[in-house]
């Protein structure tokens, strides 16, 4: 079936519409990062660049690392704007530009989410890095797609009851890393835990300005919660999306996590840019051995 020009927009130049970018614009093989200069300070480790493209929020460059071919792209803050990357980068490898329809033969990205974060737990030590074996989306992504059987029902289920889950939020969602690169990461050492997924950086996350809160023992609640094994260790505001829309298109996805605030000693990294510069060069080092 042919996809109409309202719901695959093209550049005038036979872009995507929001990344500007071309099918062969792309490696596999994607580094995501939030901030767009963050881009830059992963692409200079790359032995060759070939592309670099920059449009809105999204910076693209696409290269190679010991033989590897790489691409390196910024999404902005929150899973809306994941739902925009994560979709477009579908559409470069899946979808025929030409005639508007999906391929017969589907491709799958890895794809690799290195961003910084706040852990939820005191004896998580601060600028350690940890791997997100579970993800836990309070932004409400999923719910506009269909799914089947991709979900830890249980975990929320469980997560729910101990919180009070308030009516008026979105029933959050439990979704695992992909395996393979789950363990391809853990192999090199660095910690695991479950992140949480927030649609907001102040109020969401339990911060306090001038603004009161609503859920005001959200946050102690989230951070007694256990189960099985399991604690949550974490806040940021991408990893949910990121894992839901690559399992629904068919991907691969791990995110990795700079841990830069500890919420609960209330601290935050006196030296961040070496903390998410050894994430970068860990990342590279697993990717391009």
């Amino acid at each position: 079936m042919r996809i109409s020009e309202s719901e695959l927009i093209l550049n005038p130049d036979g872009s995507i519409y929001h990344l500007n970018l071309k099918p062969n614009d792309i490696a596999h093989t994607i580094i995501m990062v939030g901030d767009p200069e963050r881009v830059e300070a992963v692409s200079k480790h790359f032995d060759t660049i070939r592309l670099l493209v920059n449009k809105r929020e999204f910076v693209t460059h696409t290269g190679t690392l010991r033989g590897v071919d790489l691409t390196v792209i910024s999404t902005g803050i929150g899973t809306d704007n994941i739902d925009i990357v994560i979709n477009e980068l579908d559409a470069l490898v899946n979808i025929d530009f030409e005639s508007r329809t999906i391929k017969d033969n589907l491709t799958s990205l890895d794809i690799i989410r290195i961003g910084t974060s706040g852990c939820m737990q005191a004896d998580i030590p601060l600028d350690s890095i940890l791997i997100s074996e579970i993800a836990i989306g309070f932004d409400n992504l999923i719910h506009f797609y269909s799914y089947d059987n991709i979900l830890e029902t249980q975990f929320t289920a469980a997560l729910m009851d101990h919180i009070g889950w308030p009516d008026v939020l979105a029933q959050p969602y439990t979704i695992r890393a992909n395996p393979d690169l789950f363990k391809k990461f853990r192999n090199i050492g660095f910690n695991t835990g479950c992140t949480v997924t927030i649609p907001g950086f102040y109020g969401p996350q339990g911060r306090v300005l001038r603004l009161k809160l609503a859920q005001k023992s959200f946050m102690d609640r989230m951070t007694s919660f256990k189960f099985e094994d399991k604690r949550l260790t974490n806040l940021e505001m991408e990893t949910a999306g990121v894992y839901v829309m690559a399992a629904l298109l068919g991907h691969r996805a791990v995110s990795l996590n700079a841990l830069l605030a500890n919420r609960k000693e209330q601290t935050f990294s006196e030296n961040p840019a070496l903390t998410v510069n050894r994430l970068i060069t860990s990342t590279l080092d697993c990717l391009c051995p």
